[in-house]
């Protein structure tokens, strides 16, 4: 066997190993499994946990919410001014970092989660939590002549930042220790929204709308 063709042959063998080892080694190599989901780790509370429990930061906030229109557009087609009445009702909800209803008639996954957060706002702050706020009411406007007129409403909301601690009695995912941080802007009732009445001009379309 010449110097050349024994030099070949062992250059096959090598890659032959290699490329085996290669094959030998890809599959049986498992990917780190990611860590849980926040939401994950908020449907753990009190359900499967030592110690679940809501660490608020800071105070509690209170400012006026998104403005929004309520009730019926009024239009004057006369040539004075006038004075309309509208009936209106208009209902403030709950949103939080992590998109869990914190209702418990609703999210029956975050029951744990939902009663400790409950509790521990409550103890924190001496007020308890409202996920749903509705408030109705009659508001006369006032619209000039010529003008359409509407009702804005900006409710009065309370938010709340903190972190949620989770201690697990054996560890999950590798952890006994799991912290989420959690964020929730809810109505705060008792205190008054901020109504505004507004008016314009009413466009060609709408005087042929509402005033032919």
């Amino acid at each position: 066997m010449s110097y050349a063709h024994h030099r070949a042959r062992r250059a096959g063998a090598l890659a032959l190993l290699l490329v085996g080892g290669g094959l030998v080694g890809g599959p049986s190599a498992q990917a780190e499994e990611s860590p849980p989901t926040d939401r994950e780790l908020l449907a753990k509370c009190d359900n499967g946990t030592k110690k679940c429990v809501f660490h608020p930061t800071g105070g509690l906030t209170i400012t006026p919410g998104e403005d929004r229109r309520v009730g019926d557009l009024a239009f004057n087609c006369t040539e004075d001014d006038q004075t309309s009445s509208r009936a209106w009702e208009d209902t403030t909800g709950e949103t939080n970092t992590h998109k869990v209803s914190l209702r418990e008639d609703f999210e029956t996954e975050f029951l744990g989660f939902i009663k400790i957060f409950k509790a521990s706002f409550e103890q924190s702050f001496t007020r308890t939590w409202s996920s749903s706020h509705t408030e109705s009411q009659t508001t006369f406007i006032n619209v000039p002549a010529g003008h359409v007129g509407w009702v804005t409403r900006a409710p009065k909301v309370r938010k709340v930042e903190g972190t949620v601690e989770l201690i697990f009695e054996d560890r999950f995912e590798g952890k006994r220790y799991w912290y989420v941080p959690f964020e929730a802007t809810g109505p705060a009732e008792g205190e008054p929204s901020v109504k505004t009445q507004r008016s314009r001009p009413m466009t060609a379309e709408e005087r042929g709308t509402y005033c032919a």
